[in-house]
């Protein structure tokens, strides 16, 4: 059985507040992760990620980051997009 790809969004900081941000699917960077393009293809989400790098005067760091796809907006899959979204002050949401 063939294995798919995991849903990813871009993530970034920006350049000059070093703050978290991911892509919309209008191409604009977002402070908040629900507002996040969810790319269920590996090439387009690939392409996404080339778009975003090249954007050397906005951001820095740029990389996918795999979720799950819900109603509210994208959900992180790894603890670092946790911490990336929700901040240190949150780290007690993050289940076991």
């Amino acid at each position: 059985m063939a294995q798919h790809a995991p849903a990813t969004v871009v993530t970034a900081n920006a350049l000059r507040s070093g703050k978290v941000v991911w892509l919309t699917a209008s191409d604009d960077w977002s402070h908040e992760m629900r507002a996040a393009c969810v790319y269920l293809d590996a090439a387009q989400a690939e392409a996404a990620l080339a778009r975003a790098q090249a954007r050397m005067g906005e951001v820095v760091g740029c990389y996918l980051a795999e979720v799950r796809p819900t109603p509210q907006g994208p959900e992180p899959l790894h603890f670092r997009e946790v911490f990336r979204r929700d901040g240190p002050s949150h780290a007690a949401r993050i289940p076991a």
